[in-house]
Order: C-alpha cells, then structure tokens, then sequence
C-alpha cells in the first residue's frame, strides 16, 4: 500500500461485550458490582496483610503483591469498559491503547510470575519445615519480587515497542472490550511476523515455563505428602496450599483455553467470555478464596476490628 493511500489511525473503537442493547444498564450495574467487589476484597487483604505483625510472612508478602496486582489488572481494563457501555463512541485514543495494552501485560505477566512465588513458598514450608525461615530469608523473597518485577517490565516493554513500530491504516474496529494485542495485530497494515515470533517465544516463557514450575513445585509437594501418609498431614497440606491451587486454577485454566487451545471457528463471542473470566472473575474471586478459606486471614481480621474498639472505648 502506497503511502499517500494510507490512513494513519488515531483512535480505535472498541465494539465492546457483545450485548443486546436492553441489556446493556443490566450488564453494566453488574460489572460496576462486581469491579467495586474486586477493589474492595483486594484492598482488604492488603490493608490487613500491613496492618497485622502475624501476616508479615513471605506467604502474605507474596499475597499482599498478588492482590496489588489483581486491583491494577482489573483497573486497566474494566473502568474503560464501563465508559464504553454508556458511551455513543466506545472508542479510546491509539496513545490510550498501547498503554492499556502495556499495563495489561504487565500486571498478568506480575501475576503469573507471583503464582510461581507462592507456589515455591508453599513446597519449602511443606517439605523443608525445619529449614522454611531459613531457606524463605527476607533477601531471597525481596529478590523474588525484584526479579518479578523487572521480568514483566521488560517482557511488557517489549511487546509494547514492537507494537508501536506497526502500521494501522483504515480499519481501526477491535471486536472486543480493550485493546486486546492478537487483535491489534490482525488490524496492522504491516508485516507482523516479528511481533508474531515474539509472542510464540515470550508467551512459552511468560506463561508455559511458570506453569510448568508451578505443576514440579505441587508434584514434590504431593511426593513428600505420599511419603509419609498421614489423615493430619494431608489436610494440613491441602489447608496450606488448597487456596493457591484454586487461585492458580482459575488463573491458567482460562488463559491456556483462550491462548494455547483457540476454538475451531476463531469466535469473538468466546474469546470475549473468557478474557471477562480472567480479567474480571478471577481478580474478584481471589480475596474470596484466600479469605475464607485461610485462618490467618480470618483471625487477622478479627484482631483488627477488636483493636480498632478497643482503641473507641479508651
């Protein structure tokens, strides 16, 4: 295409859920329910993580970061969603959409590589009790969160740069509701077979190679239950990491059905349901499940509110 046909794009329009539009005000007090349910939970958890001396534990160092992560995932894309659905032109500038795209990546690579984090902690307090605060040291969970940040940062950066560097002529409609980078591409007027190498090699570190750990650090974490068979050892261990497989579940499941196992017919409408599932669902449902299922939280919160009357009282 010649340049003087080009018509460089200075804004994309988001088509959004696809929803019939009497439901729209439906759909939207829902999602606006069930955003202000995930900053709330997740700001709990990190409130309570500071405040109670009990909690300051590499679990709950990790935990407090993972719940950092799922307020500012779900932040980057449902706010501009909720825009759109009252708006007459769900369209969002391309500045907008890089950096929407950038925060994305960045917060579900933080995520991803946290999981891994937590699963590492939860296998050396079950197979290595004796040797846990020595092995979980203060300088090797503050590197592990170093080396999680700086990972994600490049990994996000990266993909950002190559995407910048396309071209995006006339068709500027992303049939979807944010600025999803497999569907950017699609709409690039230039050659993407760079972009395309990246995503294939980073997307199996970014998401396979974590998953994998995860999968070994479980495996020896059952090995080392089997070896020593007890009814009080194995609820101890499935109380210990029950939360976290749920978590890790939830997570991986619907982004290696949308990513690595893509449906037959390409449908929009099922890639949609499945990134509502990990951008909205799982971000809302996280404080749920380490909340309710964990003691610690529970007797956190207690002790939080029984301070805070018994400091009215005095």
């Amino acid at each position: 295409m010649s340049g003087e046909n080009q018509t460089i794009v200075s804004e994309f329009l988001l088509l959004g859920l696809p929803i019939e539009p009497a439901q729209q005000n439906l759909f939207y007090t829902l999602f606006l329910v069930m955003y202000l349910t995930t900053v709330l939970g997740n700001l709990i958890i990190i409130i309570l993580i500071r405040l109670d001396s009990h909690l300051h534990t590499p679990m709950y160092l990790f935990l407090c970061n993972l719940s950092f992560s799922d307020l500012c995932f779900s932040s980057v894309t449902i706010p501009k969603m909720l825009q759109n659905m009252q708006s007459q032109m769900p369209s969002i500038p391309y500045g907008g959409c890089l950096t929407q795209m950038y925060f994305f990546l960045f917060f579900g690579d933080l995520e991803s590589f946290l999981l891994v984090a937590m699963a590492y902690d939860r296998y050396v307090a079950i197979c290595f009790p004796l040797h846990y605060t020595t092995i979980m040291s203060p300088q090797l969970c503050l590197s592990l969160l170093a080396l999680s940040w700086v990972l994600t940062t490049f990994h996000a950066m990266l993909h950002t740069l190559l995407m910048a560097r396309l071209s995006f002529c006339a068709d500027n409609v992303i049939p979807h509701f944010f600025c999803d980078m497999s569907a950017l591409l699609k709409l690039a007027c230039s050659d993407t077979q760079v972009n395309e190498l990246v995503i294939f090699i980073m997307g199996g570190l970014g998401i396979v190679t974590p998953f994998l750990l995860i999968i070994m650090s479980y495996a020896r974490i059952v090995s080392s239950i089997l070896k020593v068979p007890s009814a009080r050892g194995i609820r101890k261990a499935f109380s210990t990491c029950g939360s976290h497989l749920s978590v890790v579940s939830l997570f991986y499941g619907t982004i290696i059905g949308l990513y690595l196992c893509p449906s037959a017919d390409n449908s929009t409408i099922k890639d949609t349901v499945m990134a509502l599932m990990y951008t909205v669902v799982t971000p809302m449902l996280n404080p749920f499940i380490y909340s309710l299922r964990n003691r610690d939280m529970k007797g956190a919160l207690g002790r939080v509110f029984c301070k805070r009357k018994t400091l009215s009282f005095s």
